[in-house]
C-alpha cells in the first residue's frame, strides 16, 4: 500500500484478492481472463472490488482459497455488504476483464474468460445486483483503477505486448 495521493491509499490488487473499504483508496489491477467486480453503495461510501481467477471453486472454501475464483471472490463481497446492513439492490456494480488470452483449438465459449464472466454475471444476477458498467471478452487485457469511495472505474485495454512488458521479470 502507498498513500502518495493526498493520503489515499493505494493498492495494487493481486489474483485471488479482494479489497474493502468506505476510506478513500485507489485500486489498480491488470486482468487476462481473469475478471475483476467492483461494487459500491453510494450512500455510505463503501466500495469493494476482487481479482477473480477461474469461475468456481466448489470444495476451495475449506482451504482457504475461494477468492481466487469469481463464485467465492464475489460471494465474499456481498456477505461483507450484507454485515454492513447494505441491500443487494443498492449496490452498484461494474464487471472487466475475461478475455480470451490464449488462442487454442478449443471452442471459444468454453474460454476461461467467458465462463468467469458468465459466473459473475450470473451470481450478480441471483443476488438481485445490477451490473451498471461492463467491459468483458475479446482478446485484448485490461488494466483498471477503481476509486473505493465513489465507485469511478478508469479502463486501459493492453494489448499482448503491454501485458508482456507488465509481467516481465527482469
Amino acid at each position: 500500500m502507498n498513500t502518495a495521493d493526498h493520503g489515499m491509499v493505494e493498492v495494487y490488487l493481486k489474483p485471488g484478492e479482494v479489497y474493502l473499504s468506505s476510506m478513500p483508496a485507489k485500486v489498480s489491477t491488470v486482468l487476462g481472463s481473469c475478471i475483476s467486480v467492483t461494487l459500491f453503495h453510494r450512500a455510505s461510501g463503501l466500495g469493494g472490488i476482487c481479482h477473480a481467477v477461474l469461475p468456481e471453486g466448489r470444495e476451495a472454501k475449506s482451504r482457504g482459497g475461494e477468492l481466487r475464483y469469481v463464485d467465492g471472490a464475489i460471494g465474499y463481497l456481498l456477505e461483507e455488504f450484507l454485515k454492513a446492513g447494505i441491500r443487494f439492490d443498492r449496490l452498484e456494480a461494474k464487471l472487466f476483464g475475461g478475455a480470451a488470452m490464449m488462442v487454442s483449438r478449443q471452442r471459444h465459449d468454453l474460454s476461461v474468460g467467458r465462463q468467469n464472466v458468465a459466473v459473475a454475471q450470473q451470481i450478480l444476477k441471483t443476488s438481485g445486483v445490477e451490473i451498471s458498467a461492463a467491459d468483458v471478452g475479446g482478446t485484448e487485457g485490461r488494466k483498471i483503477v477503481f476509486l473505493t469511495h465513489t465507485g469511478v472505474v478508469w479502463m486501459k485495454r493492453l494489448n499482448k505486448s503491454e501485458l508482456k512488458s507488465i509481467f516481465s521479470v527482469d
